[in-house]
């Protein structure tokens, strides 16, 4: 069982918040009334199933994607929002064409053809070849302990932790690219770790321009193969083909705001966009069709909330959070980004039961007392509130800005998880009353945010926001990603 360890001020801070909030009697109100609307009257479930069947995927800058910018446009419209608009930008759209990986013993022609997919962001043509070398996981000190034979040969590497030590901490693909091309690999094979011979695809670029090696996945099945031909044979070498679509295109956010009793903003957001390898029914139709859901809630109830609330459907967070970095660009541009006073992400949000706040321990107490309330409307809600940065999602451009940022915390299925950015994520893997679930109790999450008298967390300068990314353990994995932008 989870349990989250804090400072005794903290636990003095919560019971007063926990009192304010049993003095208030119009968040239980509030709360039930959300609950009965979302229960009775839900369409999450039923617009993404419309969606993934009309649609397909929603890879950012293809024809498809167009169409879903579209699609949640018209959405927010008919639930009755007179302001919604798009939001462009420019970007360098990424689509797969072929590839092919042959592994072959040195000097044979005894090929053999291991299914592959593409990493986002890979060159536009490439053909390469070199010995295998494992570099198990992949994080730093796995390319460190091989660098005297790892340049020039292609990387094998784990996509997560395989035999990890206790308390290892796991770097992103496009991360582990990183590393791969700083110790001169010249391509980077990924092995996935789900069972099934699911391919999994994703960028392998951490800033969404093109990286120099190509960078491909395999399945697990085929990566226990190639690493027990190494076992026989010491000199196997890849032979990875692949040929890519790289152009300049525009993309849009869609924005609809409900306007509030002042100027200061929540943004609740998801994003639209998915990869191409399946209709992306979890990444992240579950997170972006439950924030339009939870619009549809607001208006149908009429709420009018204290703070202006706007509702965001990013896209290309895929290919490197483009949607949210031009978000968070256009608000500092207009000097509104002091405007906003938290940033809830919602990404593969299901069957919620708490929340998660970024590394902002001082909204623990009060969130646990928002739970409280909810608890009085469904005690099936555990009210777990826990708080742990994290990076690579929509959340991450505004909490580099020192911007609150959290997202609700829910549960996905072994089966579900294992099908992000895969193959298999398709609209069967959805579960109505888990997707309402979501709806319902991140619907009383946000309302609570923009209706509070005070939230405890303030924007951070950004000093401030320094320390919170070091003390959270993120400073490597920004510079990484070339978005430490801090000097010390």
């Amino acid at each position: 069982m989870y349990r989250h360890l804090f400072p005794s001020f903290l636990v003095s801070a919560s019971f007063c918040v926990i009192v304010a909030f049993r003095d208030n009697s119009e968040f239980v109100s509030a709360f039930q009334k959300i609950n009965n609307e979302t229960l009775k009257n839900s369409q999450a479930y039923e617009t993404l199933g419309d969606a993934t069947s009309t649609i397909g995927h929603r890879l950012t800058g293809s024809p498809n994607g167009a169409k879903a910018e579209q699609y949640a446009f018209n959405l927010l419209k008919k639930y009755g929002y007179t302001d919604v608009k798009f939001q462009s930008f420019e970007v360098e759209s990424w689509m797969r064409d072929t590839v092919t990986l042959d592994v072959v013993p040195n000097k044979s022609d005894n090929f053999r053809t291991v299914p592959v997919v593409a990493l986002a962001h890979s060159p536009v043509r490439a053909k390469v070849s070199g010995a295998i070398v494992d570099v198990g996981n992949g994080l730093e000190e796995d390319f460190e302990a091989v660098k005297d034979i790892i340049k020039g040969k292609v990387a094998l590497v784990n996509i997560g932790l395989v035999n990890g030590k206790a308390g290892q901490k796991n770097l992103h693909r496009s991360e582990k690219t990183a590393l791969a091309i700083r110790y001169g690999a010249n391509a980077i094979i990924t092995v996935n770790q789900v069972v099934g011979n699911v391919l999994l695809t994703g960028t392998a670029s951490v800033t969404g321009a093109l990286i120099g090696i190509p960078a491909v996945n395999i399945s697990r099945e085929s990566g226990e193969e190639i690493r027990s031909w190494m076992k026989v044979d010491n000199d196997l070498h890849a032979i990875i083909d692949m040929t890519n679509v790289s152009k300049k295109i525009k993309a849009r956010n869609v924005i609809a705001t409900l306007p509030g009793k002042s100027d200061d903003r929540i943004v609740i957001g998801g994003h639209l966009d998915s990869w191409d390898l399946a209709t992306g029914a979890a990444d992240n139709g579950l997170g972006s069709f439950t924030v339009m859901d939870i619009a549809r809630t607001f208006k149908a109830l009429k709420i009018k909330p204290k703070r202006t609330i706007d509702f965001v459907l990013f896209m290309g967070e895929e290919q490197g959070l483009l949607g949210s970095r031009q978000m968070v660009k256009e608000l500092a541009k207009t000097k509104q980004l002091e405007k906003v006073k938290f940033m809830m992400n919602l990404d593969m949000t299901n069957n919620v039961f708490g929340m998660s706040v970024g590394g902002r321990d001082e909204l623990i107490p009060f969130f646990q007392a928002v739970g409280e309330q909810i608890k009085k409307v469904d005690d099936t809600y555990s009210n777990i509130v826990s708080s742990r940065a994290g990076l690579h999602s929509d959340h991450q451009p505004f909490m580099l800005e020192g911007i609150p940022t959290g997202a609700p915390a829910g549960r996905l299925g072994a089966n579900v998880y294992g099908c992000y950015h895969a193959d298999c994520d398709k609209f069967d893997l959805i579960n109505r009353s888990e997707m309402v679930n979501g709806v319902r109790f991140s619907a009383m999450l946000l309302y609570a945010l923009a209706n509070a008298n005070d939230l405890p967390a303030q924007k951070l300068d950004t000093y401030k926001t320094r320390d919170l990314m070091v003390a959270q353990g993120l400073k490597k994995e920004l510079i990484l990603g070339k978005d430490w932008k801090w000097t010390d």
